[in-house]
């Protein structure tokens, strides 16, 4: 079901994208495709970032053919803070947040199924717990294992992953979006777990993943600006805790 003109959607699927020509139009074809099975309405934002291919010029293509698309561009390459924006300007009263090689709409349907039971309010779809098939090579794997160990440790994490697909109630963790001090790849982290140390209602659900093109940026390259953010959102939340999303919370409770 396509996006009602006359009214907001239900979902908006943010999806970050960083030197993507080559698969950008195809993947947003097919998820299209795909969605049109769904009972819910929806719009799909590109959130491009400091790409230096023809992804810009691909996306405003795709704007213009397909009302329910939506597309900006930061100009500069930084994924975390695409995906805040992102968020930040989604319609839907649930927000996907998806990656380009993955739109795996398996997960869009089962997300927002638990979201409008309220069996939760945050959706993580887990590469790494019992029961999901990783099929990206041994390399990958092993780091995302290594990063989630990191993020146990020096942060107290409860969860398996942080990385790749969610789903949640934009009303209910714009707070904690909003309460986020890092960007890049840390965000989606930092995201997950300030959602934990809220208390917000979460589930993780198994996921299928599929490389379906070498990653746009080298493993090995990431890993200095990695380690750095963790170590600065470490020291964010030692020292000022949860201070930002209470203080959010308590704002627009007020309000109302």
């Amino acid at each position: 079901m396509n996006m009602d003109d006359k009214a907001p959607p239900l979902v908006s699927i943010v999806i970050p994208v960083y030197n993507e020509e080559a698969i950008l139009h195809a993947a947003i074809v097919d998820l299209r495709e795909k969605l049109k099975t769904v009972a819910w309405t929806y719009e799909i934002v590109i959130a491009e970032n400091g790409s230096r291919d023809n992804t810009v010029q691909i996306a405003t293509k795709l704007r213009a053919k397909f009302p329910e698309v939506r597309s900006f561009s930061l100009g500069e390459p930084n994924y975390g803070k695409a995906l805040r924006r992102g968020i930040l300007e989604a319609a839907g009263t649930f927000v996907i947040c998806d990656e380009i090689d993955l739109c795996d709409t398996d997960f869009h349907e089962a997300a927002i199924g638990l979201l409008q039971n309220h069996d939760a309010d945050l959706v993580i779809g887990s590469k790494l717990l019992s029961g999901s098939s990783d099929e990206r090579p041994w390399a990958r794997n092993a780091a995302s294992r290594i990063y989630n160990g990191l993020l146990r440790v020096t942060l107290g994490f409860r969860g398996t992953d942080t990385h790749g697909l969610k789903a949640f109630r934009r009303d209910a963790l714009l707070p904690i979006v909003r309460a986020c001090v890092v960007d890049k790849d840390v965000f989606a982290s930092e995201f997950v777990i300030r959602a934990y140390r809220a208390r917000i209602a979460i589930r993780e659900i198994p996921v299928r993943v599929v490389e379906k093109r070498k990653p746009s940026i080298n493993l090995l390259k990431r890993v200095p600006n990695v380690m750095k953010q963790v170590g600065r959102l470490a020291w964010a939340i030692r020292v000022h805790g949860d201070n930002g999303a209470a203080q959010d919370r308590g704002e627009r409770m007020s309000r109302r």
